[in-house]
């Protein structure tokens, strides 16, 4: 088949509707109804021949055809917008979308600096589009691999083959309790004993060393991949918990959240700048890279 602007339109909005999870989900990030989604996903299974999804009262399901569609409409709007940003910079302009896949809560830290980037890059270029993409620690890698975005603003352990990594800063992050919780008026000398009965909860972020360095009770009753998450858990008075430190603070300030004996229960995690490593990276994606780096010197 030959590819049209329509078509074009049509991929954005099934690549939309795979990345939320179904019709209903991808209303909010496409801006139109249910009813109008459906019309087009439509469409563009009789202009494919394809049956790109099972769409009913038992849910949402991608089929295998809707799978190989989704990772070549990938590939496909990439090229097109990169062909956009390399024609742009033959005229010394920028022109394109920029994708940004970013942690959560990242916003509430004063060194983030991803509004500076995009005023910034907003004054080269009246023809760049902006995606933020807030998601959990490891789809902001998997996001960049895949090439839904053109970097991450993210932290990690261990990383993916393809990638590279640039160091930003380091993050604290302490473990807290609230107003709630038995250890919030807990006196110093009977904090230890306390500690040992007190409910830890899981993370995504540095599970495996928090588990494996601080002794705590990980019982796995609450789990949380957000730090959203881990706040509500944190606030229920249930349970103690991990946070990085710019985010818990509104808390802090207000009286409602504790950290437990900070000196010795806190970790450094740095927060990384994600990119893909390949030779023919955009010249707006070199713009944002080069953006990023400047606002962290």
């Amino acid at each position: 088949m030959q590819i049209h602007d329509v078509d074009l339109r049509l991929l954005r909005i099934f690549v939309a509707i795979v990345e939320c999870g179904g019709l209903s989900a991808a209303e909010s990030r496409l801006n139109i109804g249910r009813s109008t989604i459906s019309s087009h996903l439509s469409d563009l299974e009789v202009r494919l021949g394809l049956t790109l999804c099972k769409r009913g009262r038992s849910g949402f399901e991608i089929t295998e055809s809707g799978r190989v569609t989704y990772q070549a409409s990938l590939e496909l709007l990439q090229q097109c917008e990169a062909f956009a940003s390399t024609v742009a910079s033959s005229k010394n302009e920028l022109s394109g979308r920029v994708t940004i896949a970013t942690i959560d809560t990242f916003v509430s830290d004063p060194r983030c600096g991803v509004a500076q980037v995009i005023s910034a890059l907003k004054a080269k270029g009246d023809n760049i589009q902006f995606d933020i993409n807030v998601c959990e620690a490891r789809e902001v890698e998997t996001s960049v691999a895949s090439g839904r975005s053109l970097v991450g603003l993210g932290v990690s352990r261990h990383h993916l083959r393809g990638l590279n990594y640039y160091p930003l800063h380091n993050e604290t992050n302490y473990l807290y309790c609230a107003s709630g919780h038995k250890l919030f008026n807990c006196k110093p000398s009977h904090m230890t004993k306390l500690l040992k009965s007190a409910e830890v909860i899981t993370s995504n972020y540095m599970r495996d060393k928090e588990a494996r360095d601080d002794g705590l009770n990980y019982q796995h009753s609450a789990t949380a991949y957000h730090d959203e998450g881990i706040a509500h858990l944190i606030l229920s008075g249930a349970f103690i918990g991990y946070l990085p430190e710019h985010y818990a603070s509104y808390w802090v300030e207000k009286g409602v959240f504790k950290p437990i004996l900070p000196e010795k229960y806190s970790y450094q995690i740095p927060v990384m700048l994600i990119s893909k490593k390949n030779n023919d990276i955009s010249p707006l994606a070199t713009a944002l890279i080069e953006e990023i780096k400047r606002c962290h010197r």
